[in-house]
């Protein structure tokens, strides 16, 4: 019997394009949390020490590189196809690591990271629409939403290397050894797709049919076909023709869909405070908070130390958070369970801001922050990033999702930017405060802009 992409079963061909597609978001969230045990370990080698807007910049600079990336490459992938560019990315990755650790300097770090972020970037808004195209319908949702949940092991996985590495070190000079880290990840990941194909759908709505045929035969086997073997018979109408003909490049994207733009860009941003923003310093945070677990006297080095270790454990709810969403999704509308994310995450940095204020036990702000990152993983982290491949059609998905990604990175890097600076001025409460606010937007935009509010459609 055979099969359409869209109503082909589950095979194991599946599973490995999801995850093959999902190292991006694993190396993106491990970049982050690199960078978080860096700027302490750079601060203790730093004379004088490096100051907010230093931290800031060092912080942003791969998120910065994410949102030039993801627009730019998502246009272009649009425009020259995704093969290209899905092996390009991993490869500018590995360049810059390779860079970083050979020239271990502070102006050398900045640029290479920046690069290194525009290559996570590209990677951003073609991971999503490989594996969204080549799904099954039935399992868009959940294998794109797996495929975001992969960063949790970014998160926990470059935590653990970097608690292991650092423990045992007598010097922070050794930081740029951390890169060893991006280089075998980025390798792997470009060895991976090697063998590896073009879009299909965007092969058969450039007019190159026979191509796409092809392409999904070596994607999902010969008993898949792509569902338009006939398009060019005059006579013939079927569903697949009929969307194509409603997602040719039109100009006016932005006049045509600046809602979805604000739907899935701004709540991304919001987000992008509390996975970049409070990621990258958690570290940092945790020890204003004073949540390590140290003996007096202890160097500064072991302080850097006993906060990954925090870290780690923090991070290691991430991955419950996005497996919680995941077994939502299917379930419950994805815009639902977004902005119930944020309004449970702003709660829970309202308990860690009180347990903080008053002086509460510190397995209460533990227990917090850890309920924060799981509501934050199960709704925005993991919806964000499943949105814009539902809103926008083929023609437009690549820059759609690559200007979402952008507008994340925005709100990413202005926490990144900000967030020394509010420890300066007003400490570890008003770096929570703020942050509650922004989780509280994100809810709201999200609520108002749902191109679903107040239609009954079925979950």
């Amino acid at each position: 019997m055979g099969y359409t992409i869209d109503n082909a079963p589950l095979t194991w061909r599946h599973y490995f394009i999801t995850g093959v597609a999902s190292l991006g978001q694993l190396i993106g969230t491990g970049l982050a949390t690199l960078v978080s045990v860096i700027i302490p370990l750079y601060q203790i080698i730093a004379h004088p020490e490096l100051s907010s807007f230093m931290q800031g910049l060092v912080g942003a600079m791969d998120l910065i590189g994410i949102m030039v990336g993801s627009t730019i490459l998502g246009k272009l992938s649009d425009r020259y196809g995704y093969l290209l560019f899905f092996r390009l990315c991993p490869a500018i990755v590995c360049i810059s690591a390779v860079v970083s650790l050979i020239f271990p300097s502070l102006g050398v770090l900045i640029v290479a990271l920046f690069f290194m972020g525009f290559g996570i970037g590209g990677e951003y808004s073609l991971d999503s629409n490989y594996i969204s195209q080549l799904m099954p319908t039935k399992w868009t949702f959940l294998m794109v939403g797996a495929a975001k949940a992969s960063s949790a092991l970014g998160n926990i996985g470059v935590a653990a290397i970097c608690f292991l590495m650092v423990r045992d070190w007598t010097n922070a000079d050794l930081w740029s050894r951390l890169m060893w880290i991006m280089i075998v990840i980025s390798g792997a990941m470009l060895l991976l797709r090697i063998k590896w194909w073009e879009s299909p759908k965007w092969l058969l709505e450039k007019g190159r049919t026979e191509q796409a045929e092809k392409d999904v035969h070596h994607f999902l086997g010969k008993e898949v076909d792509i569902a338009v073997t006939d398009i060019s018979t005059p006579n013939t109408v079927t569903a697949e023709t009929e969307d194509l003909k409603h997602t040719q490049p039109q100009p006016g994207f932005f006049r045509r869909n600046w809602k979805k733009v604000i739907f899935t860009g701004v709540p991304w941003a919001c987000e992008g405070l509390g996975v970049y923003g409070i990621g990258v310093f958690l570290p940092i945070l945790v020890m204003a908070l004073g949540l390590e677990h140290i003996q007096p006297g202890e160097t500064r080095l072991m302080h850097v130390d006993s906060s990954v270790e925090i870290t780690l454990w923090i991070s290691c709810i991430i991955l419950p958070g996005f497996i919680l969403g995941l077994a939502l999704i299917n379930h419950v509308k994805p815009e639902r369970i977004q902005w119930v994310g944020f309004l449970l995450s702003a709660v829970s940095l309202l308990i860690l801001l009180l347990a903080y204020e008053h002086h509460w036990a510190k397995w209460i702000s533990i227990v917090a922050f850890m309920s924060f990152e799981l509501f934050l993983n199960m709704g925005p982290h993991l919806i964000t990033y499943v949105l814009p491949p539902k809103v926008y059609p083929v023609a437009d998905r690549g820059l759609g999702s690559g200007i979402a990604a952008s507008l994340g990175k925005v709100g990413a890097v202005l926490g990144v930017f900000f967030i020394p600076v509010l420890l300066d001025t007003g400490g570890s409460s008003l770096v929570l405060i703020v942050s509650i606010i922004v989780m509280l937007i994100g809810g709201i935009i999200t609520w108002l802009f749902n191109p679903d509010r107040g239609k009954k459609i079925a979950n």
